[in-house]
């Protein structure tokens, strides 16, 4: 600061680990565990948490000035008990949760490591979504973070975008080749189970779908989302008496999507087939109720073949598989045909 004295926040009262609760008749308290796990450091070191107290609140000067000690660069990726919720967390995580955009450029720069997990599987650019800072998962993106997240964490960047319907936020993660189908559920998944629901209600496309956000399920699909995804084989009776979906038609459907929602889904290549029924039945439907016009699209593309020109586009669309797709642009062909095969008309 100019006058010497310490930053405003210092001056407020802080929870820290040594401001933690002592230990109880019930055994060790949450701070000695935390200290434990992650502070590998003596304990008046863990307990100075300026470099992460500064990447909080987005202290810059106090960022530069605390990273010109060796002290503290040697610290710059280190899990502290942080002073606000006591989440054992990097600096970089925390400026990416708080949305100083400068901070996570300067942590970056001076080593910061972008893929770092806390505890709960969360990298910084997951969080960064999570909270909607866009600028901030530009440059984490940039400076190479994953754009899945990790697999430690059961959903994704992609997923929350996606749920939140955070266009802006899902097309930077897909121009670094976020994968739109990305699943994170951990364990064995039983193929001829009703537990298979699981692996549709964690896709990312299922949930822009289940939010209504049509502009992330067309972007999705656009991007080479499978559009029967979660199809693992015979249709689950014992799902289907639960009200639940079988395949991602059959879910915008129950949830009673716009018509535009089927149609993405049919031009994409859905096989309405794969949807275990053709007229409702309002015992299996639970509480929706399907659209009067979506279900007309979808029971006259049961009845009527598709044209030759979209089966050839599907083709050739899953022929060059959705980490491909971009590369249509640069193909020998006319714009008109380019745009159609990207569902750009």
């Amino acid at each position: 600061m100019a006058d010497g004295g310490d930053p405003p926040y210092l001056s407020c009262p802080l929870v820290t680990v040594s401001g933690l609760p002592s230990s109880t008749t019930a055994g060790r308290n949450l701070k000695e565990w935390l200290q434990e796990q992650f502070c590998d450091k003596p304990q008046e070191q863990c307990e100075d948490m300026r470099l992460h107290n500064a990447a909080y609140v987005g202290d810059m000067a106090t960022l530069r000035r605390l990273l010109e000690e060796d002290s503290f660069k040697q610290r710059i990726n280190e899990k502290s008990v942080w002073c606000c919720g006591w989440l054992p967390c990097t600096p970089l995580r925390i400026a990416a949760t708080a949305g100083h955009s400068d901070c996570v450029a300067f942590l970056i720069d001076r080593g910061a490591e972008v893929d770092l997990v806390d505890v709960k599987g969360q990298t910084a650019l997951y969080v960064a979504v999570v909270n909607g800072h866009l600028d901030c998962v530009r440059i984490l993106l940039e400076a190479g973070a994953d754009p899945n997240g990790s697999r430690h964490h059961r959903s994704s960047p992609g997923y929350h975008a996606a749920r939140v319907g955070r266009v802006d936020i899902l097309k930077e993660l897909i121009r670094f080749n976020a994968d739109v189908d990305v699943n994170h559920q951990l364990g064995p998944r039983p193929l001829f189970s009703a537990r298979t629901l699981n692996t549709l209600v964690v896709c990312p496309l299922y949930i822009s779908a289940a939010y209504h956000h049509l502009q992330c399920f067309r972007l999705l699909l656009q991007a080479g989302a499978d559009p029967d995804y979660n199809y693992t084989g015979p249709v689950s009776r014992e799902a289907l008496g639960r009200g639940l979906a079988s395949c991602l038609l059959d879910a915008v459907l129950r949830h009673g999507c716009e018509p535009a929602f089927v149609s993405l889904l049919l031009e994409h290549g859905a096989n309405p087939a794969l949807v275990p029924w053709e007229e409702p039945d309002s015992d299996a439907m639970g509480r929706g109720k399907v659209n009067p016009e979506a279900l007309r699209l979808y029971q006259e593309a049961r009845r009527v073949p598709r044209r030759l020109t979209h089966l050839c586009r599907v083709a050739v669309r899953r022929a060059m598989g959705k980490q491909r797709l971009r590369n249509i642009t640069s193909l020998p062909l006319p714009d008109s045909i380019k745009s159609f095969l990207l569902h750009e008309t």
